[in-house]
């Protein structure tokens, strides 16, 4: 029982992690832009969480910091896609690169040093004294956001507010929604920009609470695996919280493997997080073929609108 509950603890310190990047880019996609640069804004927001808490030490400084520089980096991409109408593949790829080579720089002075202020856990009063279980309830900030907070407040924002209506129909008819008066570049760009604020906050949560300590090559993918994710879970705020789990579990079997020395190669096992995501992504859509128009993306995504073809 103690390892499976270790277990868990695990998966939602990692599964946080890609929780926080994968509802910003719903919140994206869900207006129609595809935000590729969801790896590479991690990464520039995690080295920027660990510079600005060492040199405050304030991790709520640090968190600031990581949410400027991806919305920062966002609105460039938004600017450039929305506004600009260039390609939203080739500016997120090259978001990516740009970010992932920033990072190195800014964090080359502080690689392989703790971070001199991190997050301390947060109890529930009650709930983290239960026995077994109460370690469940005794978690970092970022996991009750992830997880709790943000999905409750997406789906709201999303399906129950005009605002989240508007939203939407920006990324399924941007022609119709012009028509009633919506603003739909303001729409798309606010949308990226909120969605690249929580992939650097996403890279905050790394460094400040799962992994307290920057080295060039950490966020390994996860901003891949977050993009991948918006489809699996349908452009759905609490699926996508849900589907992290999942993927926070997959990720903590392969440390667990190489910890308890199962008879596997350990890069078999640092694969697994990756050949997990290519499975949740085929498998069940081609059992259930009912899936696919479940997991459909917004009619409009990826396509620039320009005013005069309405």
């Amino acid at each position: 029982m103690t390892l499976w509950i270790s277990l868990v603890l695990h998966a939602l310190a990692y599964g946080s992690i890609l929780a926080l990047a994968a509802q910003g880019e719903v919140v994206a996609e869900r207006a129609g832009v595809i935000n590729l640069g969801v790896e590479g804004l991690m990464a520039l927001g995690a080295v920027m969480a660990v510079l600005t808490a060492d040199a405050t030490s304030s991790p709520w400084l640090g968190c600031l910091a990581a949410l400027a520089i991806g919305g920062g980096g966002a609105a460039v991409l938004g600017l450039a896609t929305v506004n600009g109408a260039a390609n939203q593949t080739l500016c997120g790829v090259a978001l990516t690169f740009l970010g992932l080579g920033l990072s190195a720089v800014f964090g080359h002075s502080v690689a392989g040093l703790p971070v001199a202020a991190v997050f301390a856990s947060w109890p529930i009063p009650g709930l983290s004294r239960l026995p077994l279980i109460g370690a469940l309830f005794d978690q970092s900030p970022f996991v009750y956001l992830a997880f709790v907070i943000l999905p409750i407040l997406g789906h709201i924002l999303l399906f129950r507010t005009r605002m989240g209506l508007s939203l939407r129909a920006v990324g399924e008819n941007p022609a119709a929604a012009d028509a009633v008066g919506i603003p739909v570049r303001r729409f798309r760009l606010w949308a990226v920009v909120a969605g690249g604020a929580l992939a650097g906050l996403a890279g905050a949560d790394m460094t400040l609470s799962v992994m307290p300590v920057w080295s060039e090559g950490m966020i390994a993918g996860r901003g891949w695996i977050a993009v991948a994710l918006v489809i699996f879970c349908g452009y759905r705020p609490i699926l996508a919280a849900a589907s992290s789990l999942l993927f926070g579990l997959v990720m903590s079997l392969s440390f667990f493997g190489q910890a308890e020395g199962w008879p596997v190669p350990p890069a078999i096992l640092n694969m697994t997080p990756y050949l997990g995501t290519i499975v949740f992504m085929i498998v069940p859509a081609l059992l259930l073929p009912g899936l696919r128009r479940f997991m459909a993306a917004p009619a409009a995504l990826g396509t620039p609108y320009f005013r005069e073809e309405r």
